[in-house]
């Protein structure tokens, strides 16, 4: 396992390890980080060993290139993704300095803000994989919000609103949405395959009064469920840790009517029919 220490979090307004369908962070083996900025930070201290050139998925409203960068570590070696460098092979890298501008790449959902993409392998690996990265730990805490499912838009884009609730005004740190336990929750609930929590859990877990799955130490299996905003099916709900004002985030892949100001709850119901995006 490699950790990632508060002061390298710190550096970013948002941060996931489960948040994702792509098999690379599977058992919390990939973190996404979010600046907050249209710079891409780094997060690892190293040499850049290797940058190569990689197609994306096509989407209309994104990049048809990313790039992986390899920065050997000594060991281990850091792979990120998402970035337009402007570092060069053999350059050392320190925490905190510039790699280049952030992508909006073709591996994103409509719905995904900017971020990079960070994973781990031993040198000896092969770094080229998407899967195969090493665990990821946080030495950093995060405070579960506790929420009774109501809001109002703050914000709203073609595939996804943000409501003001729960909030995390006048907390330090980093918060996320919480399990009816208060327990922070982390992933695509639940259009992803699965995903995990902030925090050690056993068991059966639950959100707004309903059950969302059954969780084994930081991983979450989702139950079969949907996301309704004001009886409207919504794709799911994106979790993750904020140190930024909080609030839910429901991602919609065909549209959804609402618009900023609109007051809506939000319920969740066991389903014979889950949405499940690949």
């Amino acid at each position: 396992m490699v950790s990632l220490s508060a002061a390298v979090l710190d550096r970013y307004e948002r941060f996931s390890r489960y948040n994702s369908p792509y098999a690379a962070h599977d058992a919390g083996c990939a973190i996404d980080l979010y600046p907050g900025t249209d710079g891409a930070v780094s997060p690892v201290a190293g040499t850049v060993r290797s940058i190569r050139t990689v197609r994306c998925p096509d989407r209309p409203y994104a990049a048809s290139e990313d790039h992986l960068l390899l920065i050997d570590c000594g060991s281990h070696v850091a792979r990120i993704l998402h970035v337009d460098p402007d570092v060069e092979v053999g350059e050392r890298i320190d925490v905190g300095d510039r790699l280049g501008a952030l992508l909006r790449s073709g591996f994103f959902g409509r719905w995904v803000d900017t971020h990079l993409h960070l994973g781990f392998r031993q040198p000896e690996q092969n770094l080229n994989r998407a899967n195969g990265s090493l665990p990821i730990g946080l030495d950093a805490s995060v405070t579960g919000l506790e929420w009774d499912g109501r809001g109002t838009i703050v914000e709203a884009g073609r595939s996804y609103v943000r409501l003001d609730s729960p909030s995390g005004r006048g907390r330090r740190g980093f918060t996320a949405l919480a399990d009816d336990d208060g327990v922070g929750l982390d992933g695509g609930l639940a259009h992803y395959r699965g995903g995990g929590t902030f925090a050690t859990a056993e068991g059966e877990r639950s959100l707004l009064g309903t059950p969302i799955g059954t969780a084994d130490g930081r991983e979450i299996e989702w139950a079969d469920v949907a996301v309704f905003a004001a009886d409207r099916r919504a794709t799911g709900l994106s979790l993750f840790a904020s140190q930024v004002p909080f609030g839910a985030k429901l991602v919609f892949r065909g549209g959804h009517g609402f618009e900023v100001g609109d007051d809506i709850t939000v319920s969740i119901e066991p389903t014979a029919d889950p949405i499940r995006l690949s």
